[in-house]
Protein backbone atom coordinates (compact mmCIF):
# COMPACT_ATOMS: atom_id res chain seq x y z
CA UNK A 1 0.00 0.00 0.00
CA UNK A 2 1.53 3.39 -1.06
CA UNK A 3 2.18 6.31 1.47
CA UNK A 4 -0.41 8.58 -0.05
CA UNK A 5 -3.26 5.67 0.55
CA UNK A 6 -2.18 5.17 4.01
CA UNK A 7 -2.28 8.83 4.72
CA UNK A 8 -5.86 8.90 3.40
CA UNK A 9 -6.87 5.89 5.35
CA UNK A 10 -5.51 7.88 8.62
CA UNK A 11 -7.68 10.30 7.56
CA UNK A 12 -10.60 8.77 6.95
CA UNK A 13 -11.22 5.89 9.45
CA UNK A 14 -11.57 6.64 13.19
CA UNK A 15 -10.35 5.08 15.84
CA UNK A 16 -13.83 4.69 17.44
CA UNK A 17 -14.99 2.64 14.39
CA UNK A 18 -12.08 0.30 15.04
CA UNK A 19 -13.35 -0.06 18.74
CA UNK A 20 -16.76 -0.45 18.15
CA UNK A 21 -16.21 -3.35 15.91
CA UNK A 22 -13.89 -5.00 18.34
CA UNK A 23 -16.94 -4.95 21.24
CA UNK A 24 -15.69 -2.18 23.01
CA UNK A 25 -18.79 1.20 24.31
CA UNK A 26 -18.53 4.43 24.55
CA UNK A 27 -18.63 5.85 28.18
CA UNK A 28 -20.52 8.87 28.18
CA UNK A 29 -20.23 10.11 31.50
CA UNK A 30 -16.31 9.59 31.29
CA UNK A 31 -16.10 11.54 28.15
CA UNK A 32 -15.71 14.41 27.01
CA UNK A 33 -15.66 16.31 23.51
CA UNK A 34 -11.74 15.75 23.06
CA UNK A 35 -11.62 12.55 25.13
CA UNK A 36 -13.52 9.93 24.54
CA UNK A 37 -13.50 6.86 26.76
CA UNK A 38 -14.24 3.48 25.28
CA UNK A 39 -14.76 0.61 27.40
CA UNK A 40 -14.34 -3.13 27.13
CA UNK A 41 -14.77 -4.71 30.82
CA UNK A 42 -11.72 -4.04 32.52
CA UNK A 43 -10.10 -2.26 29.47
CA UNK A 44 -10.18 1.08 28.67
CA UNK A 45 -8.96 3.15 25.49
CA UNK A 46 -9.25 7.00 25.13
CA UNK A 47 -9.70 8.33 21.63
CA UNK A 48 -8.12 11.61 21.11
CA UNK A 49 -7.49 14.31 17.95
CA UNK A 50 -11.02 14.04 16.88
CA UNK A 51 -10.63 10.08 16.27
CA UNK A 52 -6.97 10.01 15.00
CA UNK A 53 -5.32 8.88 18.12
CA UNK A 54 -5.70 7.18 21.08
CA UNK A 55 -3.63 6.11 24.23
CA UNK A 56 -3.96 3.07 26.95
CA UNK A 57 -4.21 4.62 30.64
CA UNK A 58 -3.52 1.38 32.01
CA UNK A 59 -0.11 1.24 30.20
CA UNK A 60 2.22 3.34 27.50
CA UNK A 61 0.01 1.97 24.54
CA UNK A 62 -0.89 4.62 22.27
CA UNK A 63 -0.99 5.70 18.43
CA UNK A 64 -2.78 6.35 15.77
CA UNK A 65 -5.68 3.81 14.01
CA UNK A 66 -3.10 1.40 12.44
CA UNK A 67 -1.65 0.71 15.71
CA UNK A 68 -4.82 0.54 17.63
CA UNK A 69 -5.68 -2.43 15.08
CA UNK A 70 -2.53 -4.11 15.57
CA UNK A 71 -3.09 -3.68 18.86
CA UNK A 72 -6.24 -5.28 18.95
CA UNK A 73 -6.10 -8.09 16.57
CA UNK A 74 -2.92 -9.37 17.11
CA UNK A 75 -1.24 -8.91 13.60
CA UNK A 76 1.26 -6.75 11.76
CA UNK A 77 1.17 -3.52 10.20
CA UNK A 78 0.28 -4.88 6.55
CA UNK A 79 -2.36 -6.89 7.49
CA UNK A 80 -3.59 -4.47 10.05
CA UNK A 81 -3.18 -1.80 7.41
CA UNK A 82 -5.80 -4.12 5.29
CA UNK A 83 -7.89 -4.16 7.87
CA UNK A 84 -8.29 -0.45 8.37
CA UNK A 85 -9.53 0.13 4.71
CA UNK A 86 -12.05 -2.68 5.34
CA UNK A 87 -13.84 -0.06 7.49
CA UNK A 88 -12.88 2.90 5.61
CA UNK A 89 -16.89 4.25 4.96
CA UNK A 90 -17.99 3.36 8.21
CA UNK A 91 -19.50 5.45 10.58
CA UNK A 92 -19.02 5.78 14.53
CA UNK A 93 -22.17 5.66 17.09
CA UNK A 94 -21.94 9.71 17.50
CA UNK A 95 -22.08 10.92 21.46
CA UNK A 96 -25.43 12.86 22.29
CA UNK A 97 -23.35 16.48 22.31
CA UNK A 98 -22.16 15.81 18.54
CA UNK A 99 -25.56 16.04 17.42
CA UNK A 100 -25.96 19.70 17.25
CA UNK A 101 -22.35 20.31 15.39
CA UNK A 102 -23.06 21.82 12.15
CA UNK A 103 -21.37 18.52 10.15
CA UNK A 104 -24.11 16.76 11.27
CA UNK A 105 -27.48 16.48 9.09
CA UNK A 106 -31.14 16.75 10.92
CA UNK A 107 -33.35 13.86 11.25
CA UNK A 108 -35.64 15.68 8.68
CA UNK A 109 -32.89 15.52 5.66
CA UNK A 110 -32.60 12.24 6.77
CA UNK A 111 -35.75 10.86 6.58
CA UNK A 112 -36.18 13.17 3.42
CA UNK A 113 -33.37 11.37 1.61
CA UNK A 114 -35.05 7.90 2.59
CA UNK A 115 -38.72 8.94 1.24
CA UNK A 116 -36.35 10.21 -2.05
CA UNK A 117 -35.72 6.47 -2.81
CA UNK A 118 -37.66 3.56 -4.09
CA UNK A 119 -38.55 0.25 -2.43
CA UNK A 120 -36.88 -2.83 -3.95
CA UNK A 121 -39.05 -5.00 -6.45
CA UNK A 122 -38.64 -8.15 -8.24
CA UNK A 123 -35.72 -7.66 -10.40
CA UNK A 124 -34.56 -4.71 -9.09
CA UNK A 125 -30.52 -4.44 -8.08
CA UNK A 126 -31.33 -4.63 -4.60
CA UNK A 127 -34.03 -7.16 -4.63
CA UNK A 128 -31.53 -9.54 -6.96
CA UNK A 129 -28.93 -8.65 -4.24
CA UNK A 130 -30.99 -9.50 -1.23
CA UNK A 131 -32.58 -13.04 -3.37
CA UNK A 132 -29.87 -14.23 -4.98
CA UNK A 133 -26.43 -12.97 -3.19
CA UNK A 134 -27.93 -13.26 0.39
CA UNK A 135 -30.59 -16.00 -0.36
CA UNK A 136 -33.29 -13.99 1.55
CA UNK A 137 -36.18 -15.47 0.95
CA UNK A 138 -38.99 -13.19 -1.60
CA UNK A 139 -41.78 -13.57 1.52
CA UNK A 140 -39.06 -11.91 3.92
CA UNK A 141 -37.89 -9.26 1.59
CA UNK A 142 -41.74 -8.45 1.00
CA UNK A 143 -42.56 -8.33 4.27
CA UNK A 144 -39.48 -5.62 5.21
CA UNK A 145 -40.95 -3.79 2.38
CA UNK A 146 -44.24 -3.74 3.70
CA UNK A 147 -42.87 -2.39 6.72
CA UNK A 148 -40.95 0.42 4.80
CA UNK A 149 -37.94 -1.05 5.96
CA UNK A 150 -36.06 -1.73 2.70
CA UNK A 151 -34.89 0.84 -0.35
CA UNK A 152 -32.71 0.99 -3.11
CA UNK A 153 -29.38 2.26 -2.27
CA UNK A 154 -26.82 3.38 -4.97
CA UNK A 155 -24.39 1.14 -7.22
CA UNK A 156 -26.56 -1.70 -6.38
CA UNK A 157 -26.93 -1.93 -2.67
CA UNK A 158 -29.49 -1.88 -0.40
CA UNK A 159 -30.80 0.32 2.53
CA UNK A 160 -32.28 -0.96 5.55
CA UNK A 161 -33.99 1.26 7.93
CA UNK A 162 -33.15 1.74 11.48
CA UNK A 163 -36.30 3.50 13.56
CA UNK A 164 -37.15 5.44 16.68
CA UNK A 165 -39.57 4.20 18.98
CA UNK A 166 -42.17 6.01 16.91
CA UNK A 167 -41.36 4.61 13.70
CA UNK A 168 -39.39 7.85 12.23
CA UNK A 169 -36.71 6.68 9.73
CA UNK A 170 -33.24 7.93 11.82
CA UNK A 171 -30.72 6.24 9.30
CA UNK A 172 -30.19 2.89 7.73
CA UNK A 173 -27.47 0.09 6.87
CA UNK A 174 -26.41 0.22 3.69
CA UNK A 175 -24.75 -3.13 1.83
CA UNK A 176 -23.88 -4.57 -1.39
CA UNK A 177 -21.91 -6.52 -2.92
CA UNK A 178 -18.18 -4.63 -2.12
CA UNK A 179 -20.08 -1.86 0.17
CA UNK A 180 -20.73 -1.39 3.74
CA UNK A 181 -21.52 1.53 5.76
CA UNK A 182 -24.28 3.83 7.75
CA UNK A 183 -26.34 6.60 6.16
CA UNK A 184 -24.15 9.68 6.94
CA UNK A 185 -25.84 12.01 9.59
CA UNK A 186 -28.19 9.37 10.44
CA UNK A 187 -28.48 7.49 13.81
CA UNK A 188 -28.10 4.03 14.55
CA UNK A 189 -31.24 2.63 16.66
CA UNK A 190 -32.54 -0.07 15.51
CA UNK A 191 -33.84 -1.96 12.44
CA UNK A 192 -37.02 -3.37 13.65
CA UNK A 193 -38.35 -6.39 11.46
CA UNK A 194 -41.73 -8.24 12.77
CA UNK A 195 -44.32 -7.47 15.02
CA UNK A 196 -45.03 -4.62 17.07
CA UNK A 197 -46.56 -6.12 19.76
CA UNK A 198 -43.31 -9.02 20.39
CA UNK A 199 -42.46 -11.02 23.23
CA UNK A 200 -39.83 -12.19 22.05
CA UNK A 201 -36.47 -9.73 20.82
CA UNK A 202 -33.81 -11.20 18.95
CA UNK A 203 -31.18 -9.19 18.49
CA UNK A 204 -28.46 -9.51 15.84
CA UNK A 205 -25.81 -7.17 14.55
CA UNK A 206 -26.78 -6.65 10.91
CA UNK A 207 -30.43 -5.99 9.34
CA UNK A 208 -28.79 -8.83 6.53
CA UNK A 209 -28.63 -11.53 10.04
CA UNK A 210 -32.35 -10.16 11.10
CA UNK A 211 -33.47 -11.15 8.02
CA UNK A 212 -31.80 -14.18 7.75
CA UNK A 213 -32.91 -15.07 10.99
CA UNK A 214 -36.51 -13.99 10.33
CA UNK A 215 -36.29 -16.82 7.36
CA UNK A 216 -34.80 -19.52 9.35
CA UNK A 217 -37.28 -19.29 12.06
CA UNK A 218 -40.11 -18.75 9.58
CA UNK A 219 -40.40 -15.44 11.09
CA UNK A 220 -41.72 -16.75 14.31
CA UNK A 221 -45.19 -15.22 15.57
CA UNK A 222 -44.33 -12.63 18.48
CA UNK A 223 -40.77 -12.43 17.97
CA UNK A 224 -39.02 -9.01 16.43
CA UNK A 225 -35.63 -9.32 14.37
CA UNK A 226 -33.53 -6.36 15.61
CA UNK A 227 -30.37 -5.44 14.18
CA UNK A 228 -28.04 -2.91 15.81
CA UNK A 229 -25.97 -1.93 12.81
CA UNK A 230 -22.93 -2.99 14.67
CA UNK A 231 -23.05 -0.45 17.09
CA UNK A 232 -24.04 0.69 20.40
CA UNK A 233 -25.51 3.83 20.92
CA UNK A 234 -27.27 5.40 23.68
CA UNK A 235 -30.61 5.51 21.31
CA UNK A 236 -30.20 1.32 21.07
CA UNK A 237 -29.75 0.98 24.76
CA UNK A 238 -32.66 3.16 25.19
CA UNK A 239 -34.84 1.70 22.59
CA UNK A 240 -34.21 -1.75 23.72
CA UNK A 241 -34.71 -0.89 27.19
CA UNK A 242 -38.25 0.25 26.51
CA UNK A 243 -38.87 -2.64 24.38
CA UNK A 244 -38.29 -5.35 27.42
CA UNK A 245 -40.37 -3.46 28.92
CA UNK A 246 -43.21 -5.57 27.21
CA UNK A 247 -44.42 -8.34 29.96
CA UNK A 248 -42.90 -11.23 29.92
CA UNK A 249 -40.55 -11.20 27.21
CA UNK A 250 -37.66 -12.60 26.48
CA UNK A 251 -34.48 -10.89 25.17
CA UNK A 252 -32.95 -13.24 22.88
CA UNK A 253 -28.71 -12.36 22.13
CA UNK A 254 -28.36 -13.66 18.40
CA UNK A 255 -25.41 -11.80 17.70
CA UNK A 256 -22.19 -13.73 15.74
CA UNK A 257 -20.38 -16.43 16.80
CA UNK A 258 -17.44 -14.52 17.77
CA UNK A 259 -15.27 -12.86 20.03
CA UNK A 260 -17.26 -9.13 19.02
CA UNK A 261 -20.74 -11.07 19.30
CA UNK A 262 -20.22 -12.54 22.99
CA UNK A 263 -19.26 -9.09 23.54
CA UNK A 264 -22.09 -7.67 23.11
CA UNK A 265 -24.63 -10.49 24.18
CA UNK A 266 -22.81 -9.65 27.46
CA UNK A 267 -24.05 -6.26 27.12
CA UNK A 268 -27.06 -7.42 26.01
CA UNK A 269 -27.23 -9.64 29.27
CA UNK A 270 -26.95 -6.44 31.26
CA UNK A 271 -29.69 -4.87 29.87
CA UNK A 272 -32.05 -7.67 30.10
CA UNK A 273 -30.91 -7.93 34.15
CA UNK A 274 -31.27 -4.25 34.74
CA UNK A 275 -34.71 -4.13 33.41
CA UNK A 276 -35.58 -7.44 34.90
CA UNK A 277 -36.47 -9.79 31.91
CA UNK A 278 -35.27 -12.90 30.65
CA UNK A 279 -32.16 -13.54 28.40
CA UNK A 280 -31.03 -16.36 25.47
CA UNK A 281 -28.10 -17.05 24.17
CA UNK A 282 -28.73 -17.72 20.20
CA UNK A 283 -25.16 -18.72 18.94
CA UNK A 284 -25.33 -18.88 14.64
CA UNK A 285 -23.74 -22.44 13.81
CA UNK A 286 -21.56 -20.30 11.38
CA UNK A 287 -19.94 -17.21 11.78
CA UNK A 288 -23.50 -14.91 11.55
CA UNK A 289 -27.03 -16.16 10.53
CA UNK A 290 -26.69 -15.06 6.79
CA UNK A 291 -23.84 -18.03 6.42
CA UNK A 292 -25.66 -20.20 8.46
CA UNK A 293 -28.79 -19.58 5.51
CA UNK A 294 -26.64 -19.54 2.72
CA UNK A 295 -25.51 -23.10 4.04
CA UNK A 296 -28.55 -24.27 4.10
CA UNK A 297 -29.24 -23.22 0.52
CA UNK A 298 -26.18 -24.89 -0.72
CA UNK A 299 -27.24 -28.46 1.44
CA UNK A 300 -30.68 -27.62 -0.40
CA UNK A 301 -29.27 -27.69 -3.47
CA UNK A 302 -26.96 -30.62 -3.35
CA UNK A 303 -29.44 -32.77 -1.80
CA UNK A 304 -31.67 -31.61 -5.16
CA UNK A 305 -28.80 -32.96 -7.40
CA UNK A 306 -28.41 -36.02 -5.94
CA UNK A 307 -32.49 -36.89 -6.18
CA UNK A 308 -32.33 -35.74 -9.66
CA UNK A 309 -29.18 -37.90 -10.01
CA UNK A 310 -31.03 -40.98 -8.79
CA UNK A 311 -34.15 -40.18 -10.94
CA UNK A 312 -32.23 -40.28 -13.91
CA UNK A 313 -30.17 -43.69 -12.71
CA UNK A 314 -33.36 -45.46 -12.31
CA UNK A 315 -35.34 -43.88 -15.41
CA UNK A 316 -32.07 -45.27 -17.56
CA UNK A 317 -32.30 -49.21 -15.63
CA UNK A 318 -36.14 -48.65 -16.53
CA UNK A 319 -35.15 -47.95 -19.95
CA UNK A 320 -32.49 -50.63 -20.79
CA UNK A 321 -33.28 -53.65 -22.99
CA UNK A 322 -32.60 -55.92 -20.71
CA UNK A 323 -35.17 -54.62 -18.50
CA UNK A 324 -37.81 -54.37 -20.99
CA UNK A 325 -40.96 -56.36 -20.41
CA UNK A 326 -42.21 -59.87 -23.06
Amino acid sequence: MKRDEIERLRETVGCQVVLERAGFALDLKESTRRALKYRRGAEIIIVTHAGRGWFDPLSDDKGDVFGLVTLLEGCDFVEGCARVAALCGLQPSEPVWQRDDCGQRDSASVAEDWTRRRSPWPGSASWRYLRFQRFIPATVIRTAIAQNLLREGPYGSMWAAHTDDEGTVSGWEGRGTEWRGFATGGSKILFRLGTGLATRLCVTEAAIDAMSLAAIEGMREGTLYLSTGGGWALATVSALRWLCETPDVQLVAATDANVQGDAFADRLRGVAEDVGCSWFRLRPSAEDWNEVLKQRQREKEEAGKGRRAASASAASREAAPGNAGP
